[in-house]
């Protein structure tokens, strides 16, 4: 999922920890996830996501496949996205973004560069050349960043996030629990809520602390509306 804009992002938060919130970073677990992306009452993409280590860094990536009429709709839930990222002492550092494999207008390309302290690439057609602050994540890093705050036992936390036009703020604060039927059994959960500054699009996860707070469902609303939904099909952890 893109953020919490329109465009899904998949997801903002779909990383949120593969590790209880009493562990330390170095208990991440990989994990492997698949979902159905509703729109309009519909499933229109099953998506499949993944979490894993290669020394020091951490992969996350993402595919969606469209069915049914989401061949119409394909942009709401981008085809491919990959984020690779340095967990450090100070927090979680990203170190590239790419999503693609839908509307070449669409696409992603991000490298930072902490050295010299700047992120550069393209955002859907916009050049991109932005100084790095320890707040500065993507839509796929910004995952992991979660997963690391709420380790730390953080249910409120600030971010911003690299977008054509610089960067935009969220915020990401607990939102109540709720017990899901899923695929896998009834599940207890933790509501988080996800809100672009300014904007009236709120986006809402249900966590399965006892699965490593991996979200459930994932949900994006506007006003009384329902713009998309992913619900879990399945789940494999390491």
């Amino acid at each position: 999922m893109r953020g919490t804009g329109t465009r899904a992002a998949v997801p903002v938060a779909l990383l949120l920890a593969a590790a209880s919130t009493a562990a330390g970073a170095d208990e991440l677990r990989p994990y492997q996830a698949s979902y159905r992306g509703i729109w309009s009452g519909m499933t229109v993409a099953v998506s499949h996501l993944k979490l894993e280590q290669a020394g020091d860094r951490w992969i996350y990536s993402s595919s969606s496949s469209p069915r049914g009429i989401g061949r119409l709709a394909s942009g709401i839930f981008p085809p491919r996205q990959v984020s690779i990222v340095r967990l450090t002492a100070s927090g979680v550092q990203p170190l590239s973004y790419e999503s693609s494999g839908g509307e070449s207008a669409k696409s992603v390309e991000l490298t930072y560069d902490w050295k010299s302290g700047r992120v550069t690439g393209s955002y859907e057609g916009a050049p991109v050349d932005e100084p790095l602050a320890a707040d500065v994540q993507d839509d796929g890093s910004v995952q992991i960043a979660l997963m690391v705050e709420l380790m730390a036992g953080h249910t409120r936390s600030r971010f911003r996030i690299v977008d054509r036009t610089g960067t935009r703020q969220y915020e990401f604060s607990r939102d109540g629990e709720a017990t899901l039927q899923t695929p896998m059994g009834k599940v207890p959960t933790v509501i988080f809520l996800s809100q672009k500054a300014h904007s009236p699009r709120i986006t809402r996860f249900w966590c399965a602390p006892d699965r490593g707070y991996i979200p459930m469902k994932v949900e994006q609303t506007k006003g009384d509306e329902v713009q998309w939904t992913l619900e879990i099909e399945s789940l494999t952890r390491e």
